[in-house]
C-alpha cells in the first residue's frame, strides 16, 4: 500500500507551543480553538502527502496494466484459443456429451462478450478519447499504446502543484471548483508524463490569486473538518488496498524496481506454454508439430 506520509493527528490534549506573551509579562492564554486548529492543519497536510501517494500509484497501476495489455494480450488469445481447439479435438474424438459440453465452454471463452465498462476501458481519461481510441473510432491507423513512465522532474513539478493547488486547502466553493479543475489538468499532464505542460502549470498557478489566510473558525467546524479528514482517509485507504490487491498492483508490488523484468518472464512463461498447447493439438489432429514456428510468431 502507498506509504501514508505526514505528521500524526495531535491529540485534542497535546501541549501548545509557546503563546504570545501578555501585557504583564505573563504567557497569554491559548485560544479554545488552538489545539483544534493544529490538529486540523496536520490532519489536511497527512492526508495530502497520502493521497499523492494514492493517486501516483493509481497511475503507475494503469500505465502497467495498459502496457501489459499490449505486451501479453496477444499470448492469452492465443493460449485461450488452443484450449479451446484442444477441447474441440477432443470432442470430435470421443463425442462423449461432457467433452462437447467443454468444447463448448472453451470456445465460449475466446470471445466473451464485453460489458459496457470494459468496452470504454482504457479508452479515455480527464482529457476525452485517448489517440488510438480516437483513431479507431475514425478509421485511422491506430497506434499501440506507449509505456508512460514520468521522469524525476514531472514527479517533483506534480507533487508540488498537488500540495499546492489541493481543494481541500480551499476556503469556500468557488476557490474550491478552481483549485479541483486546476487539479484535474495537473494529473492529466502526469498521467501522460508531460514535464513541459507540467512547468506550464505550475507558472499559471504561482501567477493565480493567492488563497486566502486561514482565519480561526469555530470549534463546531474544526471537529468537523477534522471527521470529514478521518473519513476521507479511510476512502483513500480502501482505494489503496483495492489496487494493491488487484492483479496489477500484486505485480507491480513482485518487482517495483523492474516491472519490465516481470513482464519479459511472463512472456516466456506464455510462450513455453503456446508451445506445449500446439504440440498436443497437433498430436490430437494427427498433424506435423510446428508448435516452435507458431509460438515464435507471437508477439512478445
Amino acid at each position: 500500500m502507498p506509504e501514508q506520509a505526514g505528521a500524526e493527528v495531535p491529540s485534542a490534549g497535546a501541549e501548545v507551543g509557546a503563546g504570545a506573551v501578555g501585557d504583564g509579562g505573563e504567557p497569554a492564554a491559548p485560544r479554545p480553538e488552538e489545539r483544534l486548529e493544529r490538529a486540523v492543519r496536520a490532519a489536511e497536510q497527512a492526508l495530502i502527502e497520502y493521497e499523492i501517494a494514492v493517486d501516483t500509484f493509481r497511475i503507475e497501476v494503469e500505465n502497467f496494466s495498459r502496457l501489459h495489455h499490449q505486451k501479453l494480450g496477444p499470448m492469452y488469445s492465443r493460449l485461450d484459443e488452443l484450449d479451446a481447439r484442444i477441447a474441440e479435438a477432443k470432442a470430435a474424438r470421443s463425442g462423449d456429451p461432457e467433452d462437447i459440453r467443454l468444447a463448448d465452454e472453451a470456445r465460449a471463452r475466446v470471445m466473451p462478450m464485453p460489458a459496457v465498462e470494459e468496452l470504454f476501458h482504457g479508452w479515455m481519461d480527464g482529457e476525452g478519447l485517448f489517440p488510438e481510441a480516437a483513431a479507431m473510432l475514425t478509421e485511422q491507423p491506430v497506434r499501440p499504446p506507449q509505456r508512460v513512465r514520468p521522469s524525476e522532474e514531472a514527479r517533483k513539478l506534480y507533487r508540488e502543484l498537488a500540495r499546492k493547488a489541493h481543494p481541500d486547502l480551499a476556503q469556500d466553493d468557488d476557490e474550491r471548483k478552481r483549485r479541483e479543475e486546476f487539479i484535474t489538468r495537473v494529473n492529466a499532464a502526469y498521467s501522460r508524463g508531460d514535464a513541459p505542460l507540467l512547468r506550464e502549470l505550475a507558472e499559471e498557478w504561482a501567477a493565480g490569486p493567492a488563497p486566502a489566510e486561514r482565519g480561526p473558525s469555530p470549534s463546531e467546524e474544526l471537529y468537523a473538518r477534522l471527521e470529514w479528514l478521518a473519513q476521507r482517509k479511510e476512502l483513500l485507504t480502501l482505494v489503496a488496498r483495492e489496487l494493491e490487491e488487484g492483479a496489477i498492483g500484486s505485480m507491480l508490488r513482485i518487482a517495483p524496481d523492474d516491472p519490465d523484468r516481470l513482464l519479459d518472464e511472463i512472456a516466456d512463461q506464455l510462450l513455453a506454454q503456446v508451445a506445449e498447447r500446439e504440440a498436443e493439438l497437433a498430436a490430437l489432429l494427427g498433424e506435423p508439430d510446428t508448435s516452435a514456428g507458431a509460438s515464435g510468431s507471437v508477439e512478445s
